[in-house]
């Protein structure tokens, strides 16, 4: 069976729609029903139901779903296996979100190589539903992500209680709101935030990455909510202030994998995250 076929099936299911399946495949609508059809020639069954709604899965694209995603995990550890470097006896595939590289992700690659090393490993830094798409479909054995959707077939193992914290340039007790910089730290932050500050749902500065916020304000002085390890040594040196009274949110840390990951090295990868995320409690 073609493997493209079933990342083809995946991707419909997930986006709900040919159309989305297309463009975030950087395909054609006519190449996607294509795969699909030769699909369900090749099992003798319908997979979708469509409608003006979207398309939804049959009773038989529900039994296939759990064997495309299989498909698709024994493909790519097979294409990793298979190029393993001289010295290797296997390969771990570590996703990690971009705020996280440094120095978490650093410092597992550093216990890797001191640990492990009979493993080669491939690190991709991306976002984090991509990370979790990633998990589901086995092309990643573990993501270090903030604040995991619940998903179908994956774990999330808590590492780190990471909370968010309000700071300014300005005075701790000083008004802060007018140089305010509203940083995406995703859906449940947004929820909480309006909460507890509805007045500040049209910022004049919106960012969606955080450290890119955090130098913004301290070259333009400003406010905002960051991450606390990454505002405590701004802290220390006073070039930020903590906003009196500002409530804190939480913004944890955790490592995710798939619910059928038994391999030894996996749980190996699993001590290092654990170890190295003990070292910054």
């Amino acid at each position: 069976m073609d493997i493209a076929a079933a990342r083809t099936f995946l991707e419909v299911l997930k986006t709900g729609s040919f159309v989305a399946a297309a463009a975030n495949l950087n395909l054609t609508q006519t190449a996607i029903s294509a795969r699909i059809r030769v699909l369900e020639e090749q099992l003798n069954r319908s997979l979708f139901v469509r409608n003006k709604a979207g398309v939804r899965l049959t009773p038989a694209g529900e039994q296939f779903h759990r064997f495309a995603i299989t498909l698709v995990q024994v493909w790519e550890r097979a294409r990793q296996q298979v190029a393993l470097p001289a010295g290797r006896d296997t390969v771990v595939t570590i996703g990690g979100e971009h705020s996280l590289w440094n120095p978490l992700l650093k410092n597992l690659l550093q216990w890797m190589h001191q640990e492990c090393p009979d493993i080669a490993v491939r690190a991709h830094i991306d976002v984090g539903d991509r990370l979790m798409d990633q998990i589901q479909e086995g092309i990643l054995d573990i993501a270090v992500v903030y604040a995991p959707p619940r998903r179908p077939g994956v774990v999330s193992e808590l590492l780190l209680e990471e909370k968010l914290i309000a700071v300014t340039t300005g005075r701790a007790d000083g008004e802060w709101r007018d140089g305010y910089v509203h940083v995406d730290w995703g859906p449940g932050f947004a929820a909480s935030h309006h909460a507890a500050f509805p007045d500040l749902a049209n910022p004049a500065v919106a960012v969606n990455f955080g450290p890119l916020a955090l130098e913004y304000i301290l070259a333009a002085g400003g406010s905002g909510y960051f991450r606390k390890a990454a505002a405590e040594p701004h802290l220390r040196t006073g070039r930020l202030n903590p906003v009196k009274d500002a409530p804190q949110f939480s913004y944890s840390i955790y490592a995710v994998y798939s619910a059928k990951a038994e391999e030894e090295f996996q749980d190996r990868v699993k001590v290092g995250l654990r170890a190295v995320a003990a070292d910054q409690w």
